[in-house]
Protein backbone atom coordinates (compact mmCIF):
# COMPACT_ATOMS: atom_id res chain seq x y z
CA UNK A 1 0.00 0.00 0.00
CA UNK A 2 1.11 3.54 -0.69
CA UNK A 3 1.85 6.13 1.99
CA UNK A 4 -1.13 8.45 2.61
CA UNK A 5 -0.91 12.03 3.87
CA UNK A 6 -3.98 14.01 4.92
CA UNK A 7 -3.46 17.68 4.04
CA UNK A 8 -5.76 18.96 6.80
CA UNK A 9 -5.72 19.89 10.47
CA UNK A 10 -9.41 18.98 10.75
CA UNK A 11 -10.02 16.38 13.45
CA UNK A 12 -13.28 15.46 11.71
CA UNK A 13 -11.50 14.53 8.48
CA UNK A 14 -8.96 12.48 10.43
CA UNK A 15 -11.79 10.67 12.26
CA UNK A 16 -13.51 9.87 8.96
CA UNK A 17 -10.30 8.40 7.48
CA UNK A 18 -9.79 6.38 10.67
CA UNK A 19 -13.37 5.13 10.30
CA UNK A 20 -12.25 3.71 6.93
CA UNK A 21 -9.45 1.84 8.70
CA UNK A 22 -6.69 3.79 6.96
CA UNK A 23 -3.18 4.51 8.20
CA UNK A 24 -2.11 8.06 7.36
CA UNK A 25 -0.01 11.02 8.40
CA UNK A 26 -1.31 14.55 8.89
CA UNK A 27 0.30 17.67 7.43
CA UNK A 28 -1.87 20.77 7.33
CA UNK A 29 -1.46 22.99 4.28
CA UNK A 30 -0.62 26.66 4.75
CA UNK A 31 -2.40 28.50 1.93
CA UNK A 32 -4.34 31.72 1.44
CA UNK A 33 -8.03 30.77 1.63
CA UNK A 34 -9.42 34.12 0.45
CA UNK A 35 -12.06 33.75 -2.28
CA UNK A 36 -11.23 35.53 -5.53
CA UNK A 37 -13.60 38.12 -6.97
CA UNK A 38 -16.07 36.59 -9.43
CA UNK A 39 -15.08 33.07 -8.29
CA UNK A 40 -18.09 30.76 -8.01
CA UNK A 41 -18.50 28.67 -4.84
CA UNK A 42 -17.75 25.54 -6.92
CA UNK A 43 -14.56 27.03 -8.36
CA UNK A 44 -13.50 28.23 -4.92
CA UNK A 45 -13.99 24.94 -3.08
CA UNK A 46 -12.23 23.01 -5.86
CA UNK A 47 -9.30 25.45 -5.94
CA UNK A 48 -8.89 25.19 -2.16
CA UNK A 49 -8.61 21.38 -2.24
CA UNK A 50 -6.19 21.49 -5.19
CA UNK A 51 -3.97 24.15 -3.60
CA UNK A 52 -3.88 22.29 -0.27
CA UNK A 53 -2.98 18.99 -1.97
CA UNK A 54 -0.30 20.53 -4.18
CA UNK A 55 1.27 22.46 -1.28
CA UNK A 56 1.62 19.33 0.87
CA UNK A 57 2.64 17.09 -2.06
CA UNK A 58 5.84 19.17 -2.39
CA UNK A 59 6.92 17.89 1.04
CA UNK A 60 5.88 14.26 0.38
CA UNK A 61 6.71 13.60 -3.29
CA UNK A 62 6.35 9.80 -3.08
CA UNK A 63 3.13 9.78 -1.10
CA UNK A 64 -0.52 10.05 -2.01
CA UNK A 65 -1.87 13.33 -0.61
CA UNK A 66 -5.55 13.79 0.20
CA UNK A 67 -6.94 17.30 0.62
CA UNK A 68 -10.48 18.55 1.05
CA UNK A 69 -12.40 21.76 1.52
CA UNK A 70 -15.97 22.38 2.64
CA UNK A 71 -18.13 25.43 2.03
CA UNK A 72 -21.69 26.18 3.09
CA UNK A 73 -23.48 28.06 0.32
CA UNK A 74 -26.79 29.93 0.39
CA UNK A 75 -28.08 32.38 -2.22
CA UNK A 76 -24.76 31.94 -4.06
CA UNK A 77 -22.87 33.23 -1.00
CA UNK A 78 -20.13 31.22 0.72
CA UNK A 79 -20.53 31.10 4.50
CA UNK A 80 -17.11 30.54 6.03
CA UNK A 81 -16.26 30.21 9.70
CA UNK A 82 -17.92 32.86 11.87
CA UNK A 83 -15.69 35.70 13.07
CA UNK A 84 -17.72 36.22 16.26
CA UNK A 85 -21.14 35.58 17.83
CA UNK A 86 -22.83 38.28 15.75
CA UNK A 87 -21.49 36.72 12.54
CA UNK A 88 -22.69 33.26 13.68
CA UNK A 89 -26.17 34.71 14.32
CA UNK A 90 -26.13 36.25 10.83
CA UNK A 91 -25.24 32.90 9.25
CA UNK A 92 -27.71 30.85 11.27
CA UNK A 93 -30.44 33.42 10.49
CA UNK A 94 -29.73 33.02 6.77
CA UNK A 95 -29.98 29.21 7.09
CA UNK A 96 -33.03 29.20 9.40
CA UNK A 97 -36.06 27.56 7.79
CA UNK A 98 -34.31 27.20 4.43
CA UNK A 99 -32.33 24.78 2.31
CA UNK A 100 -28.68 25.40 1.52
CA UNK A 101 -25.83 23.54 -0.17
CA UNK A 102 -22.73 22.06 1.40
CA UNK A 103 -19.97 21.68 -1.17
CA UNK A 104 -17.06 19.45 -0.24
CA UNK A 105 -14.22 19.11 -2.70
CA UNK A 106 -11.65 16.34 -2.59
CA UNK A 107 -8.29 16.29 -4.34
CA UNK A 108 -6.03 13.22 -4.32
CA UNK A 109 -2.49 13.72 -5.62
CA UNK A 110 -0.49 10.59 -6.31
CA UNK A 111 1.10 9.85 -9.66
CA UNK A 112 -1.78 11.82 -11.14
CA UNK A 113 -4.35 14.21 -9.67
CA UNK A 114 -8.01 13.33 -9.10
CA UNK A 115 -10.57 15.92 -8.01
CA UNK A 116 -14.28 15.91 -7.34
CA UNK A 117 -16.96 18.00 -5.65
CA UNK A 118 -19.68 16.47 -3.50
CA UNK A 119 -22.88 18.50 -3.25
CA UNK A 120 -25.38 17.94 -0.44
CA UNK A 121 -28.59 19.86 0.18
CA UNK A 122 -29.30 20.55 3.85
CA UNK A 123 -32.69 21.80 5.11
CA UNK A 124 -32.71 23.72 8.39
CA UNK A 125 -35.81 24.02 10.54
CA UNK A 126 -36.55 27.54 11.82
CA UNK A 127 -34.03 28.54 14.51
CA UNK A 128 -34.79 31.37 16.95
CA UNK A 129 -32.37 33.89 18.47
CA UNK A 130 -32.39 32.20 21.88
CA UNK A 131 -31.30 28.91 20.29
CA UNK A 132 -28.57 30.68 18.32
CA UNK A 133 -27.22 32.31 21.50
CA UNK A 134 -27.26 29.02 23.38
CA UNK A 135 -25.60 27.22 20.47
CA UNK A 136 -22.84 29.83 20.26
CA UNK A 137 -22.24 29.45 24.01
CA UNK A 138 -21.63 25.70 23.45
CA UNK A 139 -18.47 26.61 21.51
CA UNK A 140 -19.31 24.25 18.68
CA UNK A 141 -19.95 26.75 15.85
CA UNK A 142 -16.72 28.74 16.38
CA UNK A 143 -14.60 26.94 13.77
CA UNK A 144 -17.32 25.51 11.52
CA UNK A 145 -18.27 26.65 8.03
CA UNK A 146 -21.78 28.08 8.17
CA UNK A 147 -21.53 28.19 11.99
CA UNK A 148 -22.82 24.65 12.57
CA UNK A 149 -21.70 21.03 12.83
CA UNK A 150 -23.96 18.25 11.53
CA UNK A 151 -22.19 15.69 13.75
CA UNK A 152 -22.71 17.69 16.95
CA UNK A 153 -25.34 19.74 18.73
CA UNK A 154 -26.07 21.55 15.45
CA UNK A 155 -27.79 18.39 14.17
CA UNK A 156 -30.91 19.50 16.06
CA UNK A 157 -31.40 22.28 13.49
CA UNK A 158 -31.32 19.92 10.50
CA UNK A 159 -34.68 18.69 9.26
CA UNK A 160 -33.20 16.56 6.46
CA UNK A 161 -30.33 16.18 4.04
CA UNK A 162 -30.23 15.09 0.42
CA UNK A 163 -26.74 13.76 -0.23
CA UNK A 164 -23.72 12.71 1.80
CA UNK A 165 -23.69 12.96 5.59
CA UNK A 166 -19.89 12.46 5.65
CA UNK A 167 -19.59 15.10 2.91
CA UNK A 168 -21.30 17.63 5.17
CA UNK A 169 -18.88 16.60 7.96
CA UNK A 170 -16.00 17.42 5.60
CA UNK A 171 -15.02 14.27 3.69
CA UNK A 172 -17.42 12.36 1.40
CA UNK A 173 -16.34 8.77 2.08
CA UNK A 174 -17.94 7.20 -1.00
CA UNK A 175 -15.90 9.39 -3.33
CA UNK A 176 -12.77 9.23 -1.16
CA UNK A 177 -12.83 5.43 -1.17
CA UNK A 178 -13.04 5.28 -4.96
CA UNK A 179 -10.28 7.87 -5.40
CA UNK A 180 -7.93 6.18 -2.92
CA UNK A 181 -8.54 2.81 -4.58
CA UNK A 182 -7.59 4.30 -7.94
CA UNK A 183 -4.48 5.88 -6.37
CA UNK A 184 -3.39 2.51 -4.94
CA UNK A 185 -3.93 3.35 -1.25
CA UNK A 186 -6.99 1.12 -0.75
CA UNK A 187 -7.37 -2.33 -2.30
CA UNK A 188 -10.73 -3.46 -3.66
Amino acid sequence: MKRLVLASASPRRAELLQQMGLQFEVCAAEIDETPRSEETPYDYVLRMAQEKARAVKQHFPGAVVLASDTSVVIDGQILGKPTDEQDAHRMLSLLSGRAHLVLTSVCVCGIDEQCTINETEVLFRPVDTREMTSYWASGEPVDKAGAYAIQGVGAKFIERINGSYSGVMGLPLFEVSAMLTKAGVVSD
